[in-house]
């Protein structure tokens, strides 16, 4: 909060500020496949069945007896999906909701507890809803900014916390973008393993080398604490 905002407004009726914190679980994954245009808005219909880890239903299962005892993700548009939208298994919650901080509707929850761990860097690196919204994001970028990489960082940057990047954020993003370029300009495989992340088709137009090298700098984006924090 500024002085200027506290005298024009002291009583905050004009929202001028707000309490800052991360976004929710369900925010999370919704701000992600938002930014890269993935998000699925249709509203209403049934359940859907998003990526998570293999085998952790099957761990849990009782039998033939029961029903969904075996997890079989959604297809096509279904998988981006709002998280509203999460089919809820009570003695299997999504892992990726429970990361951050989702409770499990065991019981009722007045307020949810945040918590800061080294899982959740983990899961937003690496889950493969953040990846392949990474690799989509970068797609965009590639398409809408042309060559320039400043032009490109400052794009992606922008779609992802609504401002644009200062001097020394933009030069740190250029740099990146460089070196993971030289990195999987030398492994192609290396490339191509992190282009098969995710259902969605990858766009065959564009060099594998260069597109997983925006992958890693949008991916780099969508971890800033600025972007999974409401501000």
């Amino acid at each position: 909060m500024t002085p200027e905002l506290l005298e024009k407004d002291p009583e905050n009726r004009l929202l001028a500020r707000g309490p800052r914190f991360r976004l929710p679980a369900e925010m999370l994954r919704d701000n992600a496949l938002a930014v890269s245009g993935l998000l699925n808005p249709e509203i209403g219909g049934a359940s859907v069945f998003p990526y998570q880890p293999a085998g952790l239903w099957e761990e849990l299962a009782f039998g033939d007896g029961f029903t969904v005892q075996s997890y079989v993700p959604s297809q096509g548009k279904d998988l981006y999906r709002r998280s509203m939208y999460t089919f809820w298994k009570r003695t299997v919650p999504p892992a990726q909701m429970l990361t951050f901080d989702a409770p499990d509707r065991e019981k009722c929850t007045v307020r949810r507890t945040v918590t800061n761990t080294p899982l959740q860097a983990l899961v937003l690196l690496n889950d493969p809803t953040y990846l392949e919204s990474s690799r989509v994001l970068a797609e965009r970028v590639l398409h809408e900014a042309g060559r320039d990489p400043a032009k490109r960082a400052s794009l992606a940057f922008e779609l992802a916390t609504a401002r644009t990047p200062g001097k020394q954020e933009l030069a740190v993003l250029e740099r990146l973008a460089k070196q993971q370029m030289a990195t999987y300009t030398k492994d192609r495989k290396a490339a191509e393993s992190l282009l098969k992340t995710g259902k969605s088709p990858v766009d065959s137009n564009l060099d594998p080398a260069e597109l997983a090298a925006w992958t890693t700098v949008t991916s780099a984006i969508l971890n800033l604490d600025e972007t999974v924090t409401k501000e």
